[in-house]
């Protein structure tokens, strides 16, 4: 569909935008998403394999340059500089909403600071429907992302013992049993928990239990794929 007049000016005024991707079902993009990523005159990729496919996917031409945590704050001061000459630039993740636990607060903050205009589409997210296939609360909830690897793990896990809301953490596969037996012992065993992995995927797995029922599963069955956890509050 064609921008209207007023769609177009609200539209010209922007320099950065954060386009949400599909975080698994190459169908779950907007095509407002799609039309953006084909304006803009270059797209900061996480990594540009990933993007690479997905552009191509949906026949986008546009040029693309990386931006990762490994450079982000080496190329900030850049790309600030080539927005206020006028550059207009779409910023992406792998797997949806940019800077929700992957790179770009630095690059958003630092937008802002210099007038830049900056919009960021709704759009896919992983954490959204793991709350919501959980069973849990989801009327109050706290995201939580990636807990630290190693130093200050243990000291974040404690400081949600008395946690009333629902809370929501990202886990990779070869951490998700350390992940659980951390928060059985912190939060007990019958702790209710739910572990979602491979979601939009062929292989979606949401399996909702206690902390030790979720333990004794994963013991038994592959691990694969991102993976969200989402945990009861105290009291709920």
């Amino acid at each position: 569909m064609p921008l209207t007049k007023s769609e177009k000016s609200e539209e010209s005024a922007v320099q950065l935008y954060l386009v949400p991707t599909p975080i698994g079902n190459l169908k779950d993009i907007t095509f407002r998403a799609i039309e953006v990523l084909k304006s803009v005159d270059v797209i900061l990729a996480e990594d540009t394999r990933t993007t690479g496919k997905l552009l191509k996917h949906y026949e986008i031409q546009r040029p693309l340059q990386s931006y990762h945590i490994f450079n982000e704050h080496k190329t900030v001061e850049k790309l600030i500089e080539r927005l206020k000459k006028g550059e207009v630039m779409a910023l992406v993740s792998d797997a949806g909403t940019p800077a929700v636990s992957d790179p770009g607060f630095l690059l958003v903050r630092a937008a802002k600071n210099a007038g830049i205009e900056v919009n960021c589409l709704p759009g896919a997210t992983a954490f959204v429907p793991a709350l919501v296939n959980s069973g849990l609360p989801n009327d109050r909830f706290t995201f939580e992302g990636f807990l630290p690897h190693k130093k200050g793990r243990k000291t974040r896990i404690e400081a949600l013992l008395e946690e009333p809301r629902t809370m929501i953490f990202y886990e990779s596969p070869h951490r998700l049993m350390k992940t659980l037996e951390q928060f059985a012992e912190a939060f007990g065993k019958e702790r209710m928990a739910s572990v979602s992995r491979e979601l939009t995927k062929i292989y979606e797995e949401n399996v909702r239990g206690t902390m030790e029922e979720l333990i004794e599963y994963y013991k038994e069955n592959p691990i694969k794929g991102e993976i969200v956890i989402v945990v009861q509050g105290i009291g709920k």
